[in-house]
Parts: structure tokens; sequence; C-alpha cells
């Protein structure tokens, strides 16, 4: 009797018509040769119409014993495993103009959303304040406060970002990455449960 660790990925993205066994889990056994053959295994096929699928890991597990009858799997991942087809790669220059519209809205998003702040606390108006009460002049515009401040504001969001260009400052994610994880997530779950929402109205 042969047993058969196997490791699922929640998610798989290909750009491949076919998608064997090895393409969306990780499959350990004793006989290298029997492995290469359950590697092998068929698990789908797109549709022309078709780019997304979710297969169950039961699904994966009742192949692996129609071909090995006698073995046992055991899964060490995913339950379920949502599989994308995705189209060849982009032309670079494309990519690139994609990279810097996203980058100018973020960038003048953020600028206008704390221009849109500052003017609604009126932040001129407590800096002139702040500054007459610590030297008894009256500000012009252009003191230390606003200066110290928008080295701080700068500081502080290439800190918050754990980003300084393509440097990280720590090994930890930054925020960015941790939310667009988190909506990954949430985006597989949705999918697996709409999938099996729709075999149970079948």
């Amino acid at each position: 009797m042969q047993i058969f660790y196997m490791k699922a990925e929640s998610k798989v993205e290909t750009d491949r018509g076919e998608i064997y066994l090895k393409d969306i889990a990780r499959i350990l056994c004793k006989d290298s040769k029997l492995q290469k053959k359950a590697e092998a295994i068929l698990v789908y096929r797109f549709p022309k119409d078709g780019n997304r699928a979710v297969i169950s890991t039961l699904t994966l597990i009742e192949m692996i014993q129609k071909v090995f009858p006698e073995c046992v799997v055991i899964n060490l991942g995913e339950c379920d495993v949502v599989i994308e087809k995705v189209k060849g790669g982009t032309h670079p220059v494309l990519e690139w103009c994609k990279a810097a519209f996203i980058s100018m809205i973020c960038f003048f998003g953020a600028a206008f959303t704390i221009m849109a702040f500052h003017n609604d606390i009126d932040i001129n108006n407590i800096f002139s304040g702040v500054y007459e009460i610590f030297t008894g002049k009256e500000s012009d515009g252009f003191t230390i406060l606003e200066v110290t401040y928008s080295i701080g504001l700068a500081g502080g969001i290439i800190l918050f970002f754990n980003h300084i260009g393509k440097r990280r400052i720590t090994k930890d994610p930054t925020p960015v990455e941790v939310q667009m994880r988190e909506y990954e997530g949430n985006v597989i779950t949705a999918l697996v449960e709409n999938a099996n929402r729709n075999q149970e109205e079948l």
C-alpha cells in the first residue's frame, strides 16, 4: 500500500488549457515512479469560454485513487483549489504604462487627501498660532514648523509603507502587500463558496 502526501495550493494561475496534478499540488511518495505517474494525472481541461474553475481536494484524492486503487492519500494543503487561466505576458511598454498610471493616481490621490485634511483642520492658522505663542513673532507662513512637519510627514509615509524605491526598510511585508493578500484570500473564499453553493443547487 502506497501513501501519497499531497499539498494543494489555494490558487493557481496558468496559461495552459490542460491542468495536471503537479500544476496545482505538490505530491510526495517514497516510490519516485509512482510519484511522477501521480503528478501526470490530468485534473482539468478548460472549455473555450472558461477561464476559472474550483476543484475540491476530494476530487483530486478520488482521481489518485482511481489510478492507484489501494493507495492512501493524505492531504496537507487546502481543501479547495481555485484555478485561473490567464493570458500570456503583455508587452513591457504596456506594463510600464499601467504602473505609471497607477502610480500617478496613488500620488495625486494621496496628495489631494492630505491637502483636503489640512484645509479641513485649518493647519496654517494652527502653525501660525503655535509659532506666535513660542516666539512672540508673527508667522510668515514658512517657518521651522512647516519644514519639520513636511519632513516628518514624508518620513512617516516611507516608514509606514516600508519602502524606499525598490529597497525595503525591514523584512516585514508592507501594508499594501498585507491588504492585497487579505483581499486575495477573501476573493478565493468567495469563489469557493459560490462554487459549492452552485453545486448544492444542482
